[in-house]
């Protein structure tokens, strides 16, 4: 997988996370990469600093990042108008969120192999080389994605919701 800092043409800034360079590409070129403020397609890479992974993680207390590791800070974002809290996840889900969700399963279904519960051992597999490398989805347990994370193998979980077509 890898992570790319996209821009709009509104000038909207969001992450996203595809399979590889060309896979970014393929999408952005047919319109499915889409802004999660604006809706707009017309998206592209914008700059970011270089994500370097460590081998192995440092020895030392795990209180937290260390001050190197944290990013810089930001500016403080102006208070919302509104009732003190709020729930995030109120009603249903936006229509435009609901589409565009569709979208990326049917992506990841034309794309990738379903491997159903073997995800984790598939996983490993291709990591170690024994399997060709290719876009797997399946299901894992809270605990099995955090041992692939452990292991340095790159996953993401998507909200899997109903096809649109039914």
């Amino acid at each position: 997988m890898i992570h790319y800092q996209l821009r709009c043409e509104g000038g909207h800034e969001f992450d996203g996370w595809f399979q590889d360079s060309a896979g970014f590409e393929k999408l952005a070129r047919n319109g499915l990469v889409e802004c999660p403020v604006c809706g707009g397609t017309e998206v592209q890479r914008a700059l970011m600093a270089p994500s370097i992974a460590k081998s192995r993680p440092e020895a030392g207390p795990v209180a937290g990042p260390a001050l190197s590791d944290a990013p810089a800070p930001s500016p403080p974002v102006p208070a919302m108008p509104g009732p003190a809290s709020q729930p995030v996840a109120a009603g249903p889900m936006p229509a435009q969120v609901m589409a565009l969700l569709q979208r990326i399963r049917g992506e990841v279904e034309r794309n990738c192999d379903y491997v159903g519960r073997d995800f984790s051992e598939e996983a490993r597999r291709m990591q170690a080389g024994e399997s060709e490398r290719r876009g797997i989805y399946g299901e894992a347990t809270d605990a099995e994605a955090e041992a692939l994370r452990d292991e340095g193998i790159e996953i993401a979980r998507i909200p899997w919701v109903p096809r649109s077509d039914g």
